[in-house]
């Protein structure tokens, strides 16, 4: 039987093989879809201000709120990566996760 702190624990993870053969618990896919929302929000409400003929710019800061939200949605999935599956893949000398590692943050920070 969980304690009230592990079933909340258990209801905001989830878990998924890696292609590097490690089991891997997303403990903050809760905070990443609320950020993912939020991102989602914001931008819903820049396409309505784009067709009411809104203020460009009250658009460009919606638009920056939904670059900001983003930005804080892939931190805590880089971080919890790094934390996680680089470490794992590391201890068991998978060289090609750091090298994926390497790749993806390329692509984020562009």
């Amino acid at each position: 039987m969980h304690t009230e702190k592990e079933n909340e624990s258990v209801l905001h993870t989830s878990a998924h093989e890696h292609p590097h053969g490690h089991r891997h618990i997303h403990a903050n896919k809760q905070a990443v879809s609320n950020r993912l929302a939020r991102a989602i929000g914001h931008l819903e409400k820049v396409r309505r201000m784009v067709e009411n003929d809104e203020d460009c710019s009250a658009v460009l800061i919606q638009l920056a709120a939904v670059r900001a939200a983003l930005e804080n949605a892939g931190k805590v999935i880089l971080q919890e990566h790094i934390q996680h599956c680089v470490i794992e893949a590391v201890e068991a000398g998978d060289e090609k996760a750091v090298s994926d590692l390497c790749d993806a943050i390329d692509k984020f920070v562009k």
